[in-house]
């Protein structure tokens, strides 16, 4: 597939989480709450109620000086409006961005450093919420995890559950995937593994922490590549983590070697808990910050939670699937499915029988695919009613249903013995010698070209008034 070299600018995209806000504040989206908001799911509660309407920013909350905003992204054309792009654009950009990645940029200071706390106490010193009801306590959720692989020096960035534990100790989720085996390398040459939790970083940086990288891929250098110039880096101030200039809050630690302590439950993006256990711990070191920062927070589950892991994850299976089937014209991960579990492909299709390879590359494409939904191309599969219309229309149980037994997915879907699962895939695509009546969609000529502003009148409680009065008559 061809891609373009990413431009070395982007049109109109915010400088960084501020240039963000003001721009959303400029075009009403962005709400400010009263002072003094309670951090514990009263925050949480007012953002849930927005989140698919505007960002919110909260002054003061429980008296805190630093600010805490939520719903960065309430919508797709949020995402691609953050990095200067329309909607239509969005994947294609992440898909180069990720081809043609721009290394960081090393500078000596940044305002991220302006402030530093090296004696540590994070709810004295951060606004952390508590997000959904059975949460075991406050929770950073917007948290860039960096960790350097200790063999190669690459970094690696991804957003973990951070439970705040004691006054400098994190209890933190590590699923099996980078961040892991970097703390797996650190644990075998007998070390801690350090790391920065940069929270406040530009939303570009956000979306490139959600690729489907290679392991010491590292993430913002996709970011550069997003944003069109490399992302400024700063060394911190006790480890040798990089972390980005502009940032508004960096916590320097590290994962110490064989601790575990409980951490959870914890709202998670299926809607469910996630489960409380023994798990890896956080030692901060240091905090450093921009003067007067902002503090982001994501309520898990919530709607930005995943509209953020949806859309790079459909970057990389859409570059996944077109490397096989060139056909294949877009992917969208379903927001009932959480974002993560089900995925609806579009194609142009020209064999029948096609559409059961694609279901199997997407399924090993990435273990949280559970459902795979194939239509055509006549299909928008923005729409979860156009996805349903197709199945009900297109889709016979006995002919066009896969299912596979045993196979691994997400360990948080709670319907797994332990991540071991079935998939499913439904092809709703038309046969490819069906007579042309047959599937062809009904449609009423000149629907798209009426005008509503000339073909109504402009008062039809008037018009409605003279109607029955002339009937009267």
């Amino acid at each position: 597939m061809q891609m373009e070299t990413p431009a070395r600018t982007s049109v109109n995209a915010p400088a960084d989480l501020r240039a963000w806000l003001a721009y959303l504040a400029q075009r009403g989206k962005l709400a400010i709450a009263r002072e003094g908001i309670g951090l514990a799911d009263e925050l949480a509660a007012i953002a849930k109620r927005l989140e698919r309407e505007s960002a919110v920013l909260f002054p003061r909350p429980d008296g805190h000086a630093i600010p805490v905003v939520a719903n960065l992204f309430a919508g797709r054309d949020w995402v691609a409006e953050s990095i200067g792009v329309t909607e239509d654009q969005l994947l294609p950009r992440f898909l180069a961005a990720a081809s043609h990645p721009l290394p960081t940029h090393e500078v000596a200071s940044g305002p991220v450093q302006d402030v530093v706390h090296n004696e540590v106490d994070l709810l004295r010193q951060l606004p952390v919420p508590k997000h959904n009801e059975r949460d075991s306590g406050p929770y950073i959720t917007a948290g860039l995890l960096i960790a350097r692989n200790p063999r190669t020096g690459v970094q690696n960035v991804s957003i973990h559950r951070c439970q705040i534990s004691g006054k400098n100790r994190i209890g933190v989720l590590l699923l099996p995937r980078h961040t892991f085996s970097y703390y797996r390398f650190a644990e075998e040459m007998g070390q801690a593994l350090e790391i920065a939790i940069v929270i406040g970083a530009h939303p570009a940086l956000m979306l490139a922490s959600q690729a489907i990288a290679a392991l010491d891929e590292d993430e913002m250098a996709i970011a550069g590549a997003l944003l069109g110039s490399p992302v400024d880096v700063v060394k911190c101030r006790t480890n040798s983590v990089r972390v980005p200039a502009h940032a508004e809050i960096v916590i320097e630690g590290r994962i110490l070697q064989g601790v575990r302590e409980p951490e959870g439950p914890f709202g998670e993006f299926p809607q469910y808990y996630g489960p409380r256990a023994n798990r890896e711990v956080i030692e901060v070191d240091a905090i450093t910050h921009r003067r007067a920062p902002i503090f982001h927070t994501i309520v898990g589950g919530g709607f930005e939670h995943l509209i953020l892991g949806g859309v790079p994850r459909e970057a990389t299976l859409l570059q996944h699937l077109r490397r096989s089937f060139p056909n294949v014209l877009d992917v969208r991960l379903t927001r009932g499915g959480t974002c993560r579990y089900h995925l609806a492909i579009k194609i142009d299709k020209t064999n029948d029988g096609e559409p059961k390879n694609i279901m199997m590359c997407a399924f090993g494409a990435h273990y949280d695919i559970k459902q795979v939904i194939v239509v055509d191309k006549d299909v928008d599969i923005s729409s979860s009613e156009e996805i349903e219309w197709a199945v009900a229309t297109r889709f016979q149980a006995d002919r066009d249903l896969m299912v596979v037994s045993g196979a691994l997915g997400s360990k948080l879907d709670p319907t797994t013995d332990n991540g071991i699962g079935a998939k499913m895939g439904l092809d709703a695509t038309a046969p490819v010698s069906a007579p042309e009546l047959a599937f062809k969609r009904i449609r009423v000529r000149g629907e798209e070209e009426v005008d509503l502003a000339t073909a109504l009148q402009a008062d039809p409680g008037a018009a409605v008034a003279r109607f029955l009065a002339e009937a009267r008559t």
